[in-house]
This record gives structure tokens, C-alpha cells and sequence, in this order.
């Protein structure tokens, strides 16, 4: 019988096998995690997020299933978590528990994605519901923390539901001495249904003030929110720290921009971004994180 030489199976084959047969691997690659710890004194912070896909957001520009591969998505994020200044990750549990089992997340800040319930385009977009990891798994799996998004319309009756969820995440988080991160905003849907974000300063302000206010405490608070105009105002609204998002800008050097100017502010203390870096227009994922990167090494010194 002659030799056949079979293809090299590929790591992520394994990690299907390992799901399959050895399920509780992923608890003890958890365990067995080299963590890092929290900010110090000044420091900022670059936190990638792969949140998208689990609330139907595959999205970026005009690629409207530009993360609908999750192999190339876990080779993107492998590359960004590679880069220099890269501090950590901002997952939906499947992702989380892949990155883990590729020894991806040693010695990084990991944060999990708390409610994903709201698809985007649904009629049940603002009913935010708590589908994903929740205080005790967090612990469990010995992340850092949560992030919850917190979309407030006044003229929607669900969002009453979301404000409580979240109080109660942000509750038992804080009893954990876990960072509860908070995504706020202050949302309006149009004539024809659709939702739109009100990025305008005094409606960030608003769904600030809301925001920070939510649980028992606030000692283990931090905010996610967008850079607008007027970044000196808004950030007056809190004594939180507040991380800055990236959402699916159309012009990345306009972003840079944006982000270098309110990264000079005390209160702002890093990024959160995804699609911005993950899917730049040419695809060349290590320049863009590198950028980003140098924004925020920038902001530290």
C-alpha cells in the first residue's frame, strides 16, 4: 500500500473537532489564560470589537456580507490582536470561545458582548435583550468585562425593558468588581421605519446622563460612545472613563482624524473598534491597526 500524504488540517478544522468531541476544552484554555491587568495611571487603550455579526450587522460599507466568513474574520482578528499596542478584544461568546482556543487572547484585556438581542433591520431592533454572555459567565470565564449597547427612544416602549436589563447587568457586573462598558445612544426611528442615532452633542449628552446613571453603582462604569462635534462638551457630561467607537466610517484618515483630537481629552481613555480596521478598503488590516495604534500611543505620551 503506498503512502497518501493527507492536507494538513487547518485550525480552524480543529477547532469544529474540538466542539464536536472535547467541548469542555474551551472552559479550560479559559482557566489556563494568561490575563493582563487593568489600565494604569494615563494609559489608553486599543480594544478591537467583533461584536457585529451576532446582532445581523455583517455589513462594512458596500459589502453587505463583508463578515459573513467567519474563518477570514478570525484571520483578521488574529492579525490585529498580533499588532503592536493592541490591548484587547470586544467578542460575542462564539467568537470569544474560538479566539481562546487559538491561544489568541493571552495577555490580552477581554471583554464580552453582553446583548445582542435587537437585529439590525428587524421590528424588534430596539427590544435589546441580554442574548449573550451575562455577569456570571464573564466571571467564570475570567474576562474583564461587559459591554452592553443601550439604545434609549423616547418613543419607543421597549426601551424601558433595555434600560432595566441593563441596570441589572451593569448591578451584577459591579458586585463581581467587573467593568460593566456601556454603548449608549439616543435613537429615533424615520417615517419609513428605519432606526437612525442621533450623533449630534446634545443627544450624546443625553444618553450619557442616562447611561452612567444605571445599576446601584457606577464604580465599575465605563462608556462606549461615538466621537462627534463638540467632543469638549460632551465629554463634560461625565466623570466616567469613556473608550470611543469606531462604527463604519466611509473615509478611515477622517476617522484617524476625529479620533486623535478626542483621544487629547482626559476622560477619553482608548478605542473600541471593528469594522474600521478589520475590513480597511484595501485589506491591509496590519497598517490600519498600526494607525490606530499610533493615535492611541500618541494620546498616552
Amino acid at each position: 500500500m503506498s503512502d497518501i500524504t493527507l492536507p494538513r488540517t487547518s485550525p480552524y478544522e480543529r477547532l469544529t473537532d474540538i466542539r464536536a468531541t472535547r467541548p469542555e476544552e474551551i472552559a479550560l484554555a479559559a482557566a489556563r489564560r494568561p490575563r493582563r491587568g487593568l489600565p494604569g495611571a494615563g494609559e489608553r487603550l486599543l480594544i478591537i470589537a467583533a461584536d457585529h455579526p451576532a446582532r445581523a450587522a455583517l455589513g462594512v460599507r458596500d459589502r453587505p456580507l463583508a463578515m459573513a466568513s467567519r474563518t477570514d474574520l478570525l484571520d483578521r482578528l488574529r492579525l490585529a490582536l498580533s499588532r503592536p499596542g493592541v490591548d484587547g478584544i470586544l467578542a460575542s461568546p462564539d467568537v470569544m470561545e474560538d479566539l481562546l482556543l487559538l491561544g489568541a487572547l493571552d495577555g490580552k484585556l477581554a471583554f464580552g458582548s453582553m446583548n445582542r438581542g435587537g437585529l439590525m433591520g428587524s421590528v424588534f431592533e430596539l427590544d435589546d435583550r441580554f442574548t449573550g454572555f451575562d455577569a456570571a459567565s464573564i466571571d467564570a470565564m475570567g474576562l474583564d468585562g461587559g459591554k452592553m449597547l443601550c439604545r434609549i427612544d423616547p418613543g419607543d416602549p421597549a426601551t424601558v425593558a433595555t434600560l432595566e436589563s441593563c441596570a441589572h447587568a451593569v448591578t451584577s457586573l459591579a458586585r463581581r468588581r467587573l467593568t460593566a462598558m456601556v454603548e449608549p445612544f439616543w435613537s429615533l426611528r424615520s417615517d419609513t421605519g428605519v432606526l437612525r442615532n442621533d450623533l449630534s452633542p446634545e443627544a450624546v449628552i443625553k444618553s450619557i446622563s442616562v447611561a452612567q446613571a444605571l445599576g446601584v453603582t457606577s464604580a465599575y462604569t465605563w462608556l462606549k460612545i461615538p466621537a462627534v462635534a463638540e467632543m469638549e462638551r460632551v465629554m463634560a457630561a461625565t466623570t466616567l472613563p469613556a473608550l470611543l467607537l469606531g462604527g463604519d466610517p466611509p473615509d478611515i484618515d477622517a476617522a484617524y482624524a476625529d479620533w486623535g483630537r478626542a483621544l487629547r481629552l482626559p476622560g477619553v481613555r482608548g478605542l473600541v473598534v471593528g469594522r474600521a480596521l478589520l475590513y480597511p478598503a484595501d485589506d491591509d488590516v496590519a497598517a490600519v491597526v498600526d494607525g490606530a495604534a499610533a493615535l492611541v500611543r500618541e494620546a498616552r505620551s
